[in-house]
């Protein structure tokens, strides 16, 4: 029993649990720096609303990464390794094209303001490719739960920096200097790509492009439950999806003020959700990923309900604080167990190209899922809305059955 829990404090404290939070912190800075951040300082200068609305495009790279994530699998860099030197360069890279974004004329040159825009995520998911398979392949498979969960909060403390605290240092200075400060704030992660050891290609490296491009599809496809696993990934989340797309039309809409939505929803929900994500890991750490996905997505289905218990509640900040502390950690716990699974099923030869094909199709739901969610609620009612999101939870769970059974024979307990 001592031994047990020596190591489970070996792997907590250990430097690749580090190295997971703060490549997470340097993933998720950038992410919201095109989105509201740049949507607040061309609102201020007067830019046309059709023109920030078009804004939403330099995202694309995000939902495309998958598409130059063989390149980043097949070749080697001849600095600091396979993996290493890929994020070394995108890490550089992306400081000065947020730097650069800085130094733009939101008001006068939309062209320009775009190009850097895209130039920023474009390197943005690049560096996310190559972080989620330095991830996979630098932690064992017994630490992918803790390891996700600390990258996880990690991002969202970047965002958070990145919108919040932006936000608020607008207030105090230029947009010009918030993006100047934003892309310092990358130092962190180049020091961290600098000094951290490069992980093993135990299973070596794929030979051609051919090869790259092509063997992982075969190699993912070629396994028992290929499809099922697909489908999980589209529906383990859509219930908590889903309601997320109208929980601020529904706060509004039963009575409570903006000032109660931000501080309990923004800012007492975000520290639920980062002590939800830690809480997640742990219990991974021991009780393994299947048994987590089983366990978190029921709480997740629970806690989905309870916006419909809300409904009939009414206008209680108490309630409202006590849903959003259920909900929010059991979504951080979810997705800690979401992302460590899809990280455990890739394989370490094509860790990248198959890592950013599922993070791209686990994005899918968030368009799809989301579009009819207004519609859906007018003609419904917000608690007949709410306790079918919880019910569209279950196809998600009972694929686990195919896959990720709760005493799965190869890997105990795992």
């Amino acid at each position: 029993m001592k031994t047990v829990k020596s190591t489970t404090i070996k792997v907590i404290f250990s430097r690749r649990m580090l190295v997971a939070l703060i490549m997470g912190f340097a993933c998720g800075l950038p992410l919201l720096l095109t989105l509201s951040l740049l949507q607040a300082w061309m609102t201020e200068e007067g830019v046309d609303l059709t023109v920030i609305g078009l804004f939403a495009l330099v995202g694309l790279p995000y939902t495309l990464k998958f598409l130059w994530a063989p390149v980043i699998d097949r070749f080697t860099l001849p600095f600091l390794g396979r993996r290493r030197g890929w994020l070394l360069i995108a890490q550089i890279v992306l400081a000065f094209s947020i730097a650069g974004l800085g130094m733009t004329d939101t008001g006068k040159s939309p062209l320009v303001v775009a190009l850097a825009a895209f130039l920023v995520t474009f390197f943005s998911a690049s560096q996310d490719i190559v972080v989620d398979a330095y991830r996979r392949e630098d932690l064992a498979d017994r630490e992918l739960g803790l390891g996700s969960s600390l990258y996880v909060n990690g991002y969202r403390v970047g965002m958070l920096l990145a919108s919040g605290g932006g936000l608020i240092m607008a207030d105090l200075m230029s947009f010009s200097a918030v993006y100047m400060i934003m892309a310092a704030c990358m130092l962190p992660g180049i020091i961290t790509t600098l000094f951290t050891p490069e992980p093993t290609a135990a299973m070596g490296t794929p030979k051609t492009m051919k090869e790259a491009v092509f063997e992982p599809l075969i190699e993912y496809f070629s396994r028992q439950g290929a499809l099922w696993i697909l489908a999980f990934v589209l529906l383990y989340k859509i219930g908590d999806i889903m309601a997320s797309a109208m929980t601020m039309p529904f706060y509004l809409d039963i009575g409570f003020s903006k000032t109660e939505v931000g501080a309990v929803v923004k800012l007492f929900g975000f520290w639920a959700t980062i002590i939800g994500g830690l809480t997640g890991g742990f219990i991974m750490l021991n009780f393994g990923i299947n048994r987590s996905l089983w366990v978190f997505g029921f709480l997740q289905a629970i806690s989905t309900a309870g916006f419909a218990l809300l409904a009939w509640i009414g206008h209680n900040v108490a309630a409202l604080a006590g849903v959003i502390a259920f909900e929010n950690l059991s979504g951080g716990m979810g997705t800690a167990a979401y992302v460590a699974f899809m990280a455990s099923i890739t394989n370490k030869k094509f860790t990248a190209t198959q890592y950013a094909l599922l993070t791209s199709l686990m994005g899918v739901p968030r368009v799809f899922a989301s579009a009819p969610t207004g519609f859906l609620a007018k003609h419904m009612g917000w608690t007949n809305f709410f306790v079918a999101c919880a019910l569209i939870a279950i196809p998600g769970m009972l694929l686990l059955l195919k896959f990720a059974p709760w005493n799965p024979k190869d890997k105990p307990g795992y």
